[in-house]
């Protein structure tokens, strides 16, 4: 770089750092927890927003999915108790709805509007003092901005790394601000750090003692907590830290006995009140839970072990585990779902059409067994029909990778090509190495007249799978772009 061109590149950036500057003054807000100011590009309304954009998919998605726990006794109850600790909260003005997710991970999780635990969680915990904790902790996040605020060193994350590369464009720099840029938004997009962690742990029990619970069942929470963490990883043939899942978890929180200390300390800080009781309420608690603790151990013995033997294509193992499990409880619409989803891995398409059918009799909008239904609509050239199927499983989990990539697939057999394409685009960002996604996409793209997309697609597929017959048709149709569009010399 010569050194006539610094002070260009200086004033490039200086201009930057102003714009910066002004996004940081003009974006300020009042930390409803701790009442300073902080910078904040994230509005109330917008957090709600995204949370209910967010929600369905991370209910159906993620470690463990599974979708809601339908148990309308325990969701009345559960729900009571929630909008208790929400009254108590910074936020109150919050919309807020409680659902128990049905997976045995045990976790818990809030987004503005919602909060969610597992059904595995749950079920291992002792009392309702011990929930209200878990809650309050997870509402804490969301009464303390902890996402918003990710969200907004996100932005401006992207804002500088792009900033700095227009800034400093040509220059010997620009590669450097670039690399910084990537380093600085894979840590942004890790999950809460452990000082947020701390942070709502100490909400979580500011709240449950404003509500007259013993703030010392926060400590036996967390015990709890390892202690069903670690039988759910041996259930799956881990360890806690061999999980990815836990691995994940466990890089943001600190570990149970730093935290114990540590809430121990917030504990012996919170002015004391009044005890409710016996300040656990866990008789209530145990006779609402009686039902979902012994559904869990039939989900963990049986349910589990044939999702995973499925995974592993034994067939007949994951036959006879879901058999033993609709055994011992035949009113779950999972287990009926699971069956037809193993009915459809040996090619029994009319029996595994049954099973789904027998899915949606429980639960008329069990998300997989909608999906499966959809899907063999489409094996029997019943386009209309699985549309209408897909249409209902894509509004209960509209990122569903499956559900998009059948309804972009009836819709390019109808020739549908422009509908096609708003379907099979989104599948095909998620499964990219997917042996013939991408020819069928570039036929799509060709159809509506996009030939840049088509080609671009048909190399992509030449990347993954250049030897299929998708291959085959990618190579010739690239050529024939090729050669219409290849300027004359």
């Amino acid at each position: 770089m010569s050194m006539t061109s610094f002070p260009v590149l200086f004033r490039r950036v200086l201009s930057l750092v102003l714009v910066v500057l002004a996004l940081a003054a003009a974006g300020c807000a009042v930390n409803p927890v701790t009442g300073e100011q902080e910078l904040m590009l994230v509005s109330e309304a917008q957090e709600i927003q995204l949370g209910n954009e967010l929600y369905p998919n991370a209910l159906w998605s993620g470690e463990g999915g599974g979708g809601e726990f339908r148990d309308p006794a325990l969701r009345s109850y559960l729900s009571g108790v929630v909008m208790n600790i929400h009254r108590v909260s910074h936020r109150p003005n919050l919309p807020v709805d409680f659902a128990v997710q049905n997976t045995s991970v045990p976790n818990a999780w809030a987004i503005p509007g919602h909060v969610v635990m597992t059904r595995g969680l749950l079920a291992a915990l002792d009392n309702e003092a011990e929930f209200v904790y878990v809650m309050g902790h997870e509402m804490g996040h969301v009464s303390a901005r902890h996402s918003a605020r990710q969200m907004t060193y996100s932005m401006l994350g992207q804002f500088l790394l792009t900033g700095a590369a227009i800034a400093m464009a040509g220059s010997e720099y620009s590669d450097a601000a670039l690399t910084l840029g990537s380093a600085g938004a894979g840590l942004i997009l890790l999950k809460f750090s452990r000082n947020d962690e701390l942070e709502a742990d100490r909400l979580g029990v500011q709240y449950m003692t404003r509500l007259g619970y013993d703030p010392r069942a926060a400590l036996s929470a967390h015990r709890n907590l390892e202690k069903v963490s670690d039988q759910y990883a041996r259930s799956i043939g881990q360890s806690r830290q061999e999980s990815s899942f836990f691995s994940e978890l466990l890089s943001s929180h600190p570990r149970t006995s730093i935290r114990v200390e540590e809430i121990q300390n917030i504990i012996n800080q919170t002015p004391r009140v009044a005890i409710s009781g016996d300040g656990t309420a866990r008789q209530r608690f145990q006779t609402a839970v009686a039902n979902i603790r012994r559904v869990n151990a039939v989900y963990v013995n049986y349910y589990d072990k044939a999702v995973r033997s499925l995974e592993k294509n034994n067939t007949g193992e994951a036959l006879s585990f879901v058999r033993q499990a609709i055994a011992q409880d035949p009113g779950q619409a999972p287990f009926y779902a699971l069956y037809g989803s193993i009915l459809v891995k040996q090619n029994n398409l009319p029996e595994a059409e049954r099973y789904f059918s027998k899915a949606l009799g429980i639960d008329g909008n069990y998300q997989p067994a909608l999906r499966g239904m959809g899907a063999i609509r489409y094996a029997g050239n019943r386009y209309s029909e699985s549309v209408q199927y897909l249409e209902r499983s894509l509004k209960l989990f509209p990122q569903d990778p499956a559900s998009n990539y059948f309804m972009g697939m009836n819709y390019y057999r109808t020739r549908s090509y422009r509908y096609a394409i708003g379907y099979l685009k989104p599948f095909s960002e998620a499964a990219p190495k997917h042996p013939r996604i991408h020819a069928i996409l570039g036929q799509c793209y060709e159809a509506v007249g996009d030939y840049q997309s088509a080609y671009s697609q048909y190399n992509m597929q030449l990347k993954v799978a250049p030897n299929n017959d998708a291959g085959g048709v990618a190579r010739s149709r690239s050529q024939a772009i090729e050669m219409q569009f290849a300027p004359k010399k």
